[in-house]
C-alpha cells in the first residue's frame, strides 16, 4: 500500500493518545473517592515527595507553566489540601504546603497506583522497560527543544 507512513495504525502518536484515554479513564473513579481531577493528583504527589516547595519549583517537576499549575493550586487551597504562602525571602516567590488534610490524603491514595497497575496487567520487568522508553524518548525530546 501506498503511504505506509501515514496509516493510523503507524502512528505512535495515536498508540500515545489512546493509551492516555485509557489510562485517564481508569484514573478518574479511582481520584473521585480522593475528591481529586488527574492534574491535582500530580500536584499532591509532587508535594507528598517534596512538601513546601515554590510554585516554580512544582511547574519545573510536572513540565507545566505557572498559568496552568496556579489555578490547580488554588482549587487545591479551596479544598484545604495545601496553603499557599509567601517567601519572607523572596516576596515575589510563593510556597506550597500540605495541610493536615493534605497530608493525610496520602494514605488513602496509596493504593491507587497498584489498582491502575492491576488494570494495565503488565508484569515488573514489563513495566519497568516501558518506563525506561518513555523516558528515553522524553529526554530526547527535552534535549531537542534545548538545541
Amino acid at each position: 500500500m501506498a503511504y505506509e507512513e501515514l496509516l493510523l495504525s503507524n502512528q505512535l502518536c495515536f498508540l500515545v493518545y489512546r493509551l492516555d484515554r485509557e489510562i485517564n479513564a481508569r484514573y478518574r473513579p479511582l481520584l473521585a473517592e480522593l475528591g481529586l481531577t488527574y492534574p491535582q493528583y500530580l500536584v499532591m504527589l509532587v508535594l507528598w515527595e517534596e512538601d513546601n516547595l515554590s510554585i516554580s519549583a512544582v511547574c519545573e517537576r510536572l513540565k507545566l507553566d505557572t498559568g496552568t499549575i496556579s489555578p490547580l493550586i488554588k482549587r487545591l487551597e479551596g479544598l484545604k489540601l495545601v496553603k499557599r504562602k509567601r517567601s519572607k525571602e523572596d516576596e515575589r516567590s510563593v510556597r506550597v504546603k500540605l495541610t493536615q488534610i493534605g497530608s493525610e490524603l496520602r494514605e488513602k491514595a496509596r493504593p491507587i497506583p497498584a489498582k491502575l497497575g492491576s488494570c494495565v496487567s503488565l508484569t515488573l520487568e514489563e513495566y519497568q522497560e516501558f518506563k525506561t522508553t518513555l523516558e528515553n524518548m522524553l529526554t530526547k525530546m527535552d534535549q531537542q527543544k534545548e538545541a
